[in-house]
């Protein structure tokens, strides 16, 4: 097997789709809300990249097993086209960030991607209740559409940058002439965070002026919810992670 292989599985009609990628990271964030796109409006699925840079297994469902790869959707709502990055893994190595987002923005030449955008959490180290979205962009001319839409940008957040596919979207985006943003919702960064995750989608909606239903979503968030309130009661005056222990990977 080669270091990356991608396998075409379909081949949709799509208009200059918005590239949206979601893989694993603080909270589970952007993989949440890339699912979530995917599942609620019927993604196709049309590319699926190998990587010996992927961790050496593959996924189980009823017994039938799935090599890891990250896998690329087609998704149409509203007029809007979609491709949907996601994946239940990271590549183990800088190398393997590299070039698996090197695949993934050849993929999006090929549909004549115009715009991208990276999704995931940045950490506060505490829960919270009320979910800011935080920006970061490649291309100067994105930062009023954002701003209008409520995402922040702050000067020391993301602390360390943005790690991972989500940050090469933008950097190795930029050397391509492709505008990308990332859109980072805030999350304690202990859990997975169904909340920060709508946030999240919640801006990108609004951006592309589509409509999702979040019900799904929700219903994991009151899971959450209620896990939270077990871990509290259970664990009533034991200290938390300081903010070293925690750094943004999506």
């Amino acid at each position: 097997m080669d270091e990356f292989e991608v396998e075409v599985v379909g081949e949709p009609d799509l208009a200059e789709p918005v590239f949206v990628e979601g893989l694993p990271g603080v909270g589970h964030v952007g993989k949440l809300a890339a699912e979530h796109l995917v599942e609620e409006l019927d993604g196709e699925l049309v590319r699926r990249v190998y990587s010996t840079h992927l961790p050496p297994q593959v996924s189980v469902d009823e017994g039938r097993t799935q090599l890891a790869s990250a896998e690329i959707h087609a998704v149409s709502v509203d007029d809007v086209d979609l491709l949907v990055l996601t994946g239940d893994h990271q590549a183990q190595d800088t190398v393997g960030h590299y070039g698996l987002t090197d695949e993934v923005l050849d993929i999006a030449d090929e549909f004549d991607t115009q715009r991208a955008f990276a999704l995931g959490g940045v950490p506060t180290g505490e829960l919270i209740e009320e979910y800011d979205v935080i920006g970061a962009i490649n291309d100067d001319d994105q930062r009023e559409e954002l701003e209008d839409v409520g995402v922040e940008f702050r000067g020391d957040e993301p602390a360390g940058g943005i790690v991972g596919v989500s940050g090469l979207l933008l950097g190795l985006g930029e050397r391509r002439g492709l505008p990308a943003a990332c859109l980072m919702g805030e999350t304690s960064g202990y859990l997975v965070d169904p909340k920060s995750a709508q946030a999240v989608l919640e801006v990108l909606q609004e951006i592309l002026g589509f409509e999702i239903d979040y019900s799904s979503l929700e219903d994991r968030a009151d899971e959450m919810e209620e896990v939270v309130r077990k871990i509290q009661e259970m664990e009533q005056g034991t200290p938390t992670p300081s903010d070293e222990d925690l750094r943004y990977i999506g």
